[in-house]
C-alpha cells in the first residue's frame, strides 16, 4: 500500500517537464506507514525541498509534511508545513511561509498541488 502511495509520487516528479534533478529517499515503516524525504532542482535553478511522514490508516493521513521552496540563491519563495507554532492561524498547525516572513492559514496541500504552484511562478 505504501510503495503506491511513493510510487506516485516518483510518477509525478518525473512527469513534470520543468525537473531537472531529483533526491528521493523512501522509507518504509510498515505496510501503510512511510517517511519521504526529497530535493527537486528545476529548471530555473530554484529548488524544492519536501518531507512527508504517510500513515494510511488514519483519516489525516499525512502526519508530518514540509514543502520548502526556494530560489537558485536560496531566498525562499513559499513553505507549506505543519508544525504546530502560529497559533493564531486558523488552519492551525497547517500554514504557508511567504518571502515577506508572514504566515498564512493553508489546507494540507498534496506535493502535485505545489509542483503546480511551482510551475506557475517559474513559467
Amino acid at each position: 500500500m505504501i510503495e503506491e502511495y511513493f510510487q506516485s509520487l516518483l510518477d509525478l516528479i518525473a512527469s513534470l517537464p520543468f525537473v531537472e534533478s531529483q533526491d528521493i529517499n523512501l522509507e518504509k515503516r510498515g505496510e501503510l506507514v512511510g517517511f519521504i524525504r526529497g530535493e527537486v532542482g528545476l529548471n530555473d535553478g530554484s529548488t524544492l525541498f519536501f518531507r512527508e511522514l504517510i500513515d494510511l490508516r488514519l483519516p489525516l493521513q499525512k502526519v508530518m509534511y514540509a514543502y520548502h521552496y526556494q530560489r537558485a540563491d536560496g531566498s525562499i519563495v513559499f513553505r507549506y508545513d505543519n508544525t504546530a507554532h502560529h497559533r493564531h492561524i486558523s488552519t492551525f498547525p497547517n500554514h504557508k511561509h511567504l518571502p515577506d516572513g508572514s504566515i498564512e492559514s493553508s489546507a494540507i496541500p498534496a506535493l502535485e498541488q505545489v509542483m503546480r504552484e511551482i510551475e506557475s511562478l517559474i513559467a
